[in-house]
């Protein structure tokens, strides 16, 4: 019983997650629309009559650039988070290989930045 400590709450907030989930789904079956029409099941897009198909929209890659450029510094910050936790136990070392790790993300960032990806107003 004593290895199985360790992962009840784990287990707990699994079966609370899927109980959540199933209530959800179950709520939005009974409580949600019962007769849909043409204007019912239409997208609002902020009070507009929505013009067109999405298929033939064209987004800016600049969209994309920044979508990556956010996942990519997000991911790094998720990675130092654990590192900063056992900071003292890792010794110098690995804070001088942290500081390296972030001056090749401000080399990064700065690249980018001199690149005009971040610019929006062209």
């Amino acid at each position: 019983m004593t290895e199985l400590n360790p992962y009840l709450g784990i287990l707990l907030l699994t079966i609370a997650a899927a109980g959540f989930l199933v209530t959800m789904v179950i709520l939005a079956i009974v409580l949600g629309p019962k007769n849909p029409t043409k204007t019912k099941q239409m997208p609002w897009e902020c009070g507009a009559i929505p013009v067109g198909s999405v298929r033939d929209q064209r987004f800016n890659v600049r969209f994309y650039l920044i979508a990556m450029l956010f996942i990519l510094f997000d991911i790094e910050v998720v990675f130092m988070y654990p590192w900063a936790v056992v900071l003292e136990q890792l010794g110098t070392f690995a804070l001088w290989q942290m500081l390296s790790f972030m001056a090749v993300l401000v080399v990064g960032f700065v690249y980018v930045w001199r690149k005009g990806v971040l610019n929006w107003n062209d």
